[in-house]
This record gives structure tokens, sequence and C-alpha cells, in this order.
């Protein structure tokens, strides 16, 4: 292993605070929102999710980059994140499939990355004080000249971002002969539910975030699918409304994160920015329909309100998050359709939350 002199570099939060680090791959400068992550594997799925579109990712593991990449390991075509900040980053990999270096990776798709970071101090930090905008800084450009660029980046709420990762045409996904039909509304896609979607025989169809109910319905589905994906659930008027027309024909809807937040919004409950959110790979989860347990993959920023759900006649919680209360999950009593805030489709380890999409196929068989 040979020694390699690195560019310095610093991330800046919107508060003034700096953490300094040195520069991986490309140099410039790149804005965002902090957050952070605790799973401890799984990098190249978090990087290529596009719920994080717009966000620069703190990964709490000490490792990043350890095990390479491999090119099937991917929730989109592309990475999403808008850069990233660890603490230790291993130019070396050793793993036996892996299909190269997460650094040549990073230099490819021209991500930005900070290393040799505090984490700990910085993740402390972020947990007492909130997410917030910031940016990584490895041109040497002034800090004075760093502030003003930063204050002129929009805050996460009331930002649109599903148009930014939904796809721009239809396609299709899975075997055109399978049973189910079912339609899905690209709010920011991860290709792994795709899958589960298909290894249960369904043959989908991926309609970009802006189409209406009329289109999703022109494909005789089966089903309604709404996506995960990035940004404040409240400005996506038009994913609303094909919500409430799926709600209206009395079509079986299953919603994931962004789509589990756009169907609240349908049915009038509000949804609020999270102080820090949820993102992580052990979420404890209860069902308070069978009183199980579930250790779930999260990754959300935003939530539904748990106190007017509770006093909505028609809606029902069905899962909550054990760690702080907040709504996990919920189902319409009158209707077929049902939602959660969390990622069934990640199975980091343990399958608790496979059943969600077993579940949605025998509400179609209804």
């Amino acid at each position: 292993m040979k020694y390699t002199t690195r560019q310095k570099a610093i991330l800046l939060l919107s508060d003034g605070t700096i953490f300094h680090g040195k520069s991986i791959g490309i140099s410039g400068t790149t804005f965002g929102e902090v957050c952070f992550n605790t799973g401890m594997t799984g990098y190249q799925e978090i990087f290529t999710d596009p719920s994080y579109f717009g966000q620069l990712m703190v990964a709490t593991n000490a490792h990043i980059g350890n095990y390479g990449v491999n090119d099937s390991e991917v929730e989109s075509k592309s990475i999403k994140i808008a850069g990233l900040v660890c603490k230790n980053f291993s130019f070396n990999y050793s793993r036996e499939d892996a299909s190269g270096s997460l650094e040549d990776y990073f230099i490819k798709q021209k991500l930005i990355c900070i290393s040799d970071v505090d984490t700990r101090a910085l993740v402390s930090y972020i947990r007492e004080n909130g997410a917030m905008n910031a940016v990584i800084c490895t041109d040497e450009t002034s800090i004075e000249e760093l502030k003003i660029a930063l204050a002129k980046v929009p805050d996460m709420k009331g930002l649109e971002l599903a148009s930014k990762v939904s796809t721009t045409e239809p396609y299709f996904f899975g075997d055109e002969n399978a049973t189910y039909k079912i339609a899905a509304l690209d709010l920011g896609i991860k290709t792994n539910i795709l899958r589960n979607l298909a290894k249960r025989d369904c043959y989908i169809k991926v309609f970009p975030f802006d189409s209406s109910y009329q289109d999703l319905a022109a494909f005789n589905p089966d089903g309604y699918f709404l996506s995960n994906g990035p940004g404040d659930p409240e400005p996506l008027s038009g994913a609303i409304q094909v919500a409430k027309e799926i709600l209206e024909n009395d079509k079986p809807l299953f919603g994931i994160c962004l789509g589990h937040q756009v169907i609240g919004l349908a049915n009038g409950i509000s949804t609020y920015k999270m102080f820090n959110g949820h993102r992580g790979i052990n979420h404890p989860v209860k069902n308070i329909i069978t009183g199980k347990g579930e250790i779930t993959s999260q990754n959300h920023g935003f939530a539904v309100n748990k106190e007017e759900l509770d006093n909505h006649p028609d809606l029902e919680i069905t899962h909550l998050h054990l760690n702080d209360g907040t709504v996990a999950g919920m189902r319409i009593k009158n209707k077929n359709c049902f939602s959660v805030q969390y990622h069934p489709e990640a199975s980091p380890g343990p399958h608790d939350s496979s059943y969600l999409f077993d579940q949605f196929i025998e509400n179609i068989k209804v």
C-alpha cells in the first residue's frame, strides 16, 4: 500500500459549524441537507437510493469502501446522494464478487466525498441540533463564499424532488405473462421493490411521477403502488390526486414511505418534517394488528401526523415506531388500501417485513 497525499476538505453546516477532513475522488463543492444513516453494511444501496437525492450522507460505520462495489447491488442507475461524509475510507477492498473499488465508482459518477471526519461528533451534533443544509468543499473556496452560496440553498421543507429522480417515460418490469398487473407511480422507486413484486408473479408498469390516474388505469392493472422518493410530500399535488382517484374507484393500493405520506395527505392527514428523520437498517417497529415486532430498514425525513390519524374515523394505525412512537404504518378501514413508513424490500438481515408484499397480493385477490 503506497502513501498518498490527499487534499484538505471541509464540511460547513448552515449554522456556521465546520468539520475538517480530506478529499476523496473528484474536487469541488456540493450542497444538500446533511443526514446520517446508522447501517453497518449496504452503503452502495444507500448511495443509489433515489430517496436520498439532495442529501449529504454521513456514514456512521467507521469503514466505508472495504468491500468495494458490485454492479448488481444498486437501487437505481446512478448515485443519488449529493455527497458523502465518512470516517475511514478504504481505498483497498476485499470481496470475491466485487466489480471494482468505491473510489473509482465515485470518480466515474462524479461524487464529492470527504473522509477523516470525526463522524461521531458530527452525528451527535446533528442529533442535538437537527438536520440542516451543508456544503462539502474540497477546492479551497473561502468560507465566506461558501456561506453566501449555502444561504441560497432551499430548505428540504416544501421542496419537491420526485421530479428529479422519476422516470421520464413509462417502462415495464417483470414477466408480461405474470398473473397480476401492477401500475406503479414512480416518485423515486427502488429497484428492489420491483424485484419483490415481480417475484410474486407481478408484471409492473412504472409511470412518471406526474402521470394521471387515467394514465395508470389505461394499463388495466389489478393493483396500484405508490413508491418511495425524496423531498417533501406536500408539493406533490398530482400524486395526491392520483391517490384520491384510486381510492374513489376502490382499487387495491399499497404505498411505501413517500407513497405512504401521499396516501395520508390524500385523506386529509397532514405531514411534518422530522427533527432528524429515521435512516438505518435496525429500526424497531411494532405491528399493532398482530402484536409482533419487526426490525426494519428506514429512510425518511417526513412523517404523517399521528394525532390527526388517531382522530380520523376511516383510518387506522397499523404499525408504530418503538423508538419515538411515530406512525410506521396505516390502513383505510373501508378501502383496500394500506401503507408503511419503512422499506419491506430492504431486508437487511431478517425478513420481518416481507409479508407486506404478500399482503398486497392477497388484497388484489379479494
